[in-house]
């Protein structure tokens, strides 16, 4: 039920979202970017070795992720009665200090070298598990307005963007000489300031939020996991979703592993990379105002098929033409992205959708257990997209290491790597959405005007 005496949801809600996906994304998109790079070119480790180890980061999670992700539904922090906030500023320091870990540059070799990537790594999944989980289920009980959560999926989407314009294109700048050699020692710097900002970014989010539904246990009612799996597998709308995600994580995370080595090595001008990331904010800006108005008349899902196509279209394009410009190549991408942009910024929506449609069909609500099991969704697809660009460059032939020189084949076959990735995205954002995900606008409408009439008779 929500709680009246709490002030109405309004733009204090949405601030404090944004704030809340900034921080995440500060540590989560520069790890995302950056750690294969930086172990690769900076601590000289095998793109093999690397690609066991996002495997094996990955499997655990297929355990952790699943527990994590019920404890806000097994226990209640605090005093505050709040649901969701008191684990994410239990993981916010742990978050911020994981990153900084995965980018210092240590003394070590061999095996000592390995062991602490490894335990880096882990250590980094654990704690972004342990923060993105409730923050992504907090929107439930942000509000059960329809429309309210929309603007805090458009609010998350402006958060990633924000760092990934602002904070990012920063990367290139720093990181890299003139010559588009390596700087090691500003990657941990970096990974400070983000680490800061990330913590402040939480803090911003709590004080901003408001979480105004309350879920009271009833005495004596024990948490099932079960239950919970059972709800999942009838869940027709989180199968597709979930789907269409990994297709989503390919991009994100395979295309910002990959974009390094496409600009140092095809390209040889890592300057562009700056540009790339700038880019994208007035295509942000263009889909910020233009994609709500269309949502209105044509729905979600029907929005989404239409520029996953569309960016299928340009994608294809680019992979079976070699662009050898690469400012024609940076602007290509851009307007490519235009299509990924509106799926960002509706996903969020439609991942309330499908809480909701939990209670509607099966009566049935345990948002951030349920919401843990979409959260691993994009594990898989960040798995998939990290575990198979590290074995696809060490397939092709990349050498690792300060100074070392890749073959013609080699650069030649990282130009068909990166730009095969959105080709397969939006092929698995077409089959989630459009074949497996089955709320349309009239169906959500339906939805949601059975659940108001239920609850307002529990009241």
């Amino acid at each position: 039920m929500n709680d009246k005496s709490l002030r109405p949801f309004g733009v204090k809600d949405q601030i404090g979202y944004v704030f809340g996906d900034m921080a995440g994304s500060f540590v989560n998109l520069f790890v995302d970017a950056y750690f294969l790079t930086f172990c690769t070119y900076v601590l000289g480790i095998s793109p093999g070795w690397m690609a066991g180890l996002f495997l094996a980061a990955r499997l655990w999670d297929a355990i952790n992720d699943p527990i994590m992700g019920s404890f806000p539904d097994r226990w209640r922090l605090g005093k505050s009665g709040d649901k969701f906030k008191p684990w994410i500023k239990l993981f916010m320091i742990p978050l911020a200090l994981s990153g900084i870990l995965c980018f210092a540059n240590v003394p070590f070799e061999g095996i000592a070298l390995h062991a602490w990537v490894a335990f880096a790594y882990v250590f980094y999944g654990m704690s972004y598990t342990g923060t993105s989980m409730p923050f992504g289920a907090m929107a439930s009980v942000v509000s059960t307005d329809p429309i309210d959560r929309s603007k805090l999926s458009r609010a998350r989407s402006i958060g990633g963007t924000v760092v990934g314009i602002g904070a990012l294109s920063v990367v290139p700048i720093l990181c890299f000489d003139k010559n588009s050699n390596i700087i090691p020692e500003r990657f941990g710097l970096i990974a400070v300031i983000f680490g800061i900002l990330c913590v402040i970014s939480y803090l911003l989010l709590c004080n901003l939020t408001i979480e105004r539904v309350r879920q009271p246990k009833q005495k004596g009612e024990k948490f099932n996991y079960g239950n919970v799996l059972k709800a999942a597998v009838k869940n027709r709308p989180l199968i597709g979703v979930m789907v269409a995600t990994i297709g989503s994580m390919l991009y994100i995370t395979g295309s910002g592993q990959l974009k390094s080595y496409i600009y140092k090595e095809f390209y040889q001008d890592t300057s562009l990379m700056t540009l790339a990331s700038i880019g994208t904010l007035p295509v942000m800006i263009i889909c910020f105002i233009l994609v709500p108005k269309i949502v209105q008349k044509f729905g979600k899902r029907n929005v989404i098929l239409v520029m996953s196509t569309y960016n299928l279209l340009l994608s294809t394009y680019i992979l079976l033409f070699p662009i050898q410009s690469a400012l024609l190549y940076t602007i290509l991408n851009l307007l490519a992205t235009i299509g990924q942009t509106a799926f960002t910024i509706l996903i969020w929506a439609l991942v309330t959708d499908c809480l909701d449609y939990s209670e509607w069909k099966m009566n049935f609500r345990a948002d951030g257990s349920m919401y843990s099991l979409y959260t691993f969704s994009r594990k898989i697809g960040s798995t998939i997209a990290s575990t198979g660009a590290a074995s696809a460059l060490a397939a092709i032939g990349y050498v690792s290491g300060v100074g070392a020189v890749q073959s013609a084949a080699t650069i030649n076959n990282i130009y068909y790597l990166v730009n095969a990735v959105p080709v397969i995205t939006c092929i698995l954002e077409l089959i989630g959405i459009g074949l497996i995900f089955n709320l349309n606008q009239k169906k959500t409408a339906e939805m949601y005007a059975a659940l108001a009439e239920r609850r307002n008779s529990q009241n």
